[in-house]
């Protein structure tokens, strides 16, 4: 795989290059609430500006359903780089149309421009692959280089993702090598002991990594919804808490390999229960009660982990090596169920090893929670594309700079 450092030392003065950046920030009637992916891509565009290329940004926000939608615009992720880089940034009102090209025609080395949303168009996400290759090669027909660096979209075969990177000479971005040089640190060069924290709501996105970490990982540690699933399968009664039914038996499979494996899994203790989610908009006072988790009442629900969990799951990453979380403890967005997650969160800066944070919801946890995102080994920007690497997946914004 061909690195932005050698694509500097080759020369991009003057040369358009395309940057498949992943800006699909969380956003609220316009205003963005965490811009942890657009600084991620920072380092990138501002290393290929400062070298006179004519920097071309693309990404997707949200799910379009392959038309324009005013609620997707990448607009305010296009003003937000601009503030970042402290200049201008050029914004095109389409992808492969007239803006855009006339966006690119408009552009002096040195300059940033970005497109519209990448799936304002049917053919970035198309199944089919003549489809996807000829918008491909409408937006190679902005460009002379492709720099891949929107990790979070790695696994997904779409067209700016895997088509255009064969149609145009490429490279990985920093952020892109960074990522995949922290994931093999958790599976071909792991120090041990390896401690996984698994959390989020449901125990069917998390499987197959599962299987994968069964013979992996040292310990499994588990909270969050799917929590209650695996709860169930040791024969404990989980109240309304979130279960999925449908999964038991490949849990207790999984408990049963673990033990075999001398994987240790553990489950929480205690939890905190209510009779009804809280209020995420209001955050009014929930007034959780704390049950042991063997004894949830029948008309309530797990929201977070209790206090004797959080001291059982620190005590757990305390000699760690290596760690990887993915997934929050509770509905951490409330501050009545923030604690089992900031426990996590805390527990993985003091330990002694490698840390790393998967993306999605935790790396959401650990900014919203106040923490220093620096003291932490890493902080991925794909959940969905780490867990699928972790479970030996080939991705296929991976496997097109491969080439």
């Amino acid at each position: 795989m061909k690195t932005i450092e050698e694509l500097l030392a080759e020369g991009v003065d003057g040369k358009r290059v395309f940057v498949r950046a992943d800006l699909n920030v969380p956003l609220a009637d316009g205003v963005i609430s965490d811009d942890g992916r657009i600084r991620a891509v920072l380092p990138t565009v501002e290393a290929l500006a400062a070298a006179g290329a004519k920097v071309i940004v693309a990404s997707h926000l949200g799910r379009p359903k392959g038309a324009p939608d005013p609620q997707f615009s990448l607009l305010p992720a296009a003003e937000r780089l601009g503030e970042l880089l402290g200049k201008p940034v050029a914004f095109a009102q389409d992808t492969v149309g007239p803006a855009a090209h006339d966006a690119v025609d408009g552009l002096e080395p040195g300059q940033v421009a970005v497109i519209e949303n990448l799936r304002f168009n049917a053919g970035e996400t198309s199944k089919d692959d003549t489809e996807r290759g000829e918008f491909a090669d409408r937006l190679a027909a902005l460009a002379d280089v492709y720099v891949g660096d929107g990790f979070g979209a790695v696994h997904r075969k779409h067209a700016s993702v895997y088509d255009l990177a064969k149609k145009l000479p490429h490279y990985a971005g920093y952020l892109i090598a960074t990522e995949v040089g922290v994931l093999k640190k958790l599976t071909d060069e792991v120090a041990r002991p390896y401690v996984v924290a698994l959390g989020g709501a449901k125990v069917s996105d998390k499987l197959a990594v599962i299987d994968q970490l069964l013979g992996k990982a040292d310990r499994l540690l588990i909270g969050g919804g799917m929590a209650y699933t695996f709860l169930k399968a040791k024969g404990h009664e989980v109240g309304i808490s979130l279960l999925q039914e449908d999964q038991l038996p490949a849990v207790t499979e999984y408990l049963e390999r673990a033990e075999k494996n001398g994987v240790e899994i553990v489950l929480p203790v205690d939890v905190l229960v209510s009779t009804e989610f809280p209020d995420l908009k209001t955050k009014a006072p929930a007034h959780p009660t704390t049950v042991a988790a063997d004894a949830i009442p029948a008309d309530q629900e797990g929201l977070d982990i209790g206090p004797e969990t959080r001291k059982l799951y620190a005590t757990k990453l305390a000699d760690a090596q290596t760690v990887f979380w993915n997934g929050p403890m509770g509905v951490f967005e409330h501050p009545d169920y923030a604690e089992g997650t900031k426990a996590v969160a805390q527990a993985l800066l003091d330990s002694p090893g490698f840390t790393v944070v998967g993306g999605g919801d935790s790396a959401a946890a650990v900014r919203t929670l106040g923490f220093d995102e620096k003291a932490f080994g890493h902080i991925s920007t794909g959940g969905g594309a780490s867990l699928e690497y972790l479970e030996g997946k080939t991705l296929p914004g991976l496997a097109a700079l491969e080439d």
